[in-house]
């Protein structure tokens, strides 16, 4: 079975490969989401970082957008909040604009000071201390998760483990009703995915009206909590915070959002990608059955490999030259972290998943600055504490048939994987 599936990824890529070098790069356009449900985006990377590391697309079904590639360039385009907006009003941060008259402010779509005011108000979930009690249930969660995972027979690695454990996560995170907890999964995915034929929602309306629904059934909750003290959970954090407890319904529900997509898809992508890319680095997985101590280094290493979400964007407030390029006021400035975690020239060996790699934290997959994600911490426990019980109890995890990617260039994430465990 692998044999077969390595051809037919061979082949793709190679034909990828060869369109990428023979396109002109004035036709390029690296956020067509098919090149990520396909996977055929790479060296349409390698070849910008190389010839034209800020490149222009002039037309796209997202409009026109600068792509910058390089790791450096990033990072430099991330800290200069002078010249660079995340602001929602002006687009928001992923490369399709919100439609207008759907524009929410988060606290990551949001600039300075609005942005650290807001962003503080959630950030005791992430302290030490706290993470040490989470971790606790964590590991009793993911214990009972796998003790329960059938044997010799194939799964969705996706569904039953790595949708299961994350809503878990949600849930706990947002003290939310248990026997609700599948619709954060559902809204989380709404709030990321491309209107259209055969996607999860036919139309911008569809869309709107779930996520609406999401704010309802959260502006219940969150009467509850803004009536008895103050409690350990992100809703009571939000509706007691200074910053966040006079909010306006778009502001509500663009955190709700935020909080929502960054608890769920990072760490679930990579969980999934994690199987993945062991079971395309069998060597690497030897390495970590020997020596579970790796998995402090093997986690980095894997977020940055998946790269769980593929951008960020921002949108330029003035004119302003950037590596010899006339940037417009208003334009449209997309950051591919999923390039810049393959930059040779910032990472040493980029296109090889090391488990046991030096400076496995040198990745842009969280992004960099104040906007850098809040859970970080969170999301690295919760993929630890995995590993750890999966090595507890597995010998393999066998993958048995190709990924199904999600249709999106933002959200780089594995909506299916079919795998085995042997008894």
């Amino acid at each position: 079975m692998h044999g077969t599936i390595d051809l037919a990824d061979n082949l793709n890529s190679k034909a990828a490969r060869e369109r990428a070098m023979s396109l002109p790069l004035s036709e390029y356009d690296p956020g067509d989401p098919e090149l990520f449900r396909t996977d055929t985006f790479w060296p349409y990377f390698d070849r910008l970082r190389k010839e034209a590391p800020v490149h222009y697309t002039r037309d796209s079904m997202f409009g026109p957008y600068w792509s910058v590639t390089r790791y450096n360039d990033i990072m430099d385009i991330e800290t200069n909040h002078a010249a660079f907006s995340s602001a929602a009003a002006l687009g928001g941060i992923t490369i399709r604009d919100a439609p207008a008259d759907f524009r929410r402010e988060s606290f990551i779509a949001m600039d300075q000071p609005r942005h650290s005011a807001q962003r503080k108000t959630v950030a005791p979930m992430f302290t030490p201390t706290h993470l040490d009690q989470l971790a606790i249930n964590i590991r009793k969660r993911s214990a009972e998760c796998l003790d329960n995972l059938p044997r010799n027979e194939v799964f969705d690695w996706v569904d039953t483990v790595s949708i299961e454990l994350t809503t878990q996560m949600l849930a706990v995170l947002f003290d939310f009703p248990w026997e609700d907890r599948r619709k954060l999964t559902r809204w989380s995915d709404v709030a990321t995915t491309l209107p259209g034929p055969g996607g999860i929602v036919a139309t911008e309306e569809e869309k709107q009206a779930e996520l609406l629904e999401c704010a309802a059934y959260f502006a219940r909750l969150w009467k509850e909590r803004i009536n008895q003290p103050p409690r350990s959970d992100l809703l009571s954090m939000m509706a007691h915070g200074e910053a966040t407890r006079d909010m306006d319904p778009n502001n509500f529900l663009g955190n709700l959002i935020l909080l929502i997509v960054g608890g769920n898809d990072t760490t679930r992508n990579t969980m999934s990608g994690s199987i993945l890319a062991l079971s395309q680095h069998p060597d690497q997985y030897e390495k970590l059955k020997k020596n579970p101590a790796l998995i402090d280094s093997f986690v980095p290493e894997v977020i940055r490999w998946q790269t769980p979400l593929a951008h960020m964007r921002r949108t330029a407030l003035a004119d302003i030259e950037f590596r010899g390029h006339q940037i417009r006021k208003g334009d449209k400035v997309v950051m591919w972290y999923v390039s810049g975690n393959r930059d040779e020239e910032a990472i040493e060996r980029p296109y090889e998943f090391l488990i046991d790699r030096a400076r496995p934290r040198t990745h842009l997959s969280f992004g960099f600055g104040i906007h850098r994600c809040v859970g970080i911490r969170l999301a690295e426990l919760q993929l630890k504490i995995i590993w750890e019980e999966i090595l507890k109890r597995f010998d393999n995890i066998e993958v048995v048939g190709p990924p199904k990617r999600v249709y999106s260039s933002f959200v780089k994430g594995i909506e299916h994987l079919p795998v085995r465990i042997a008894g």
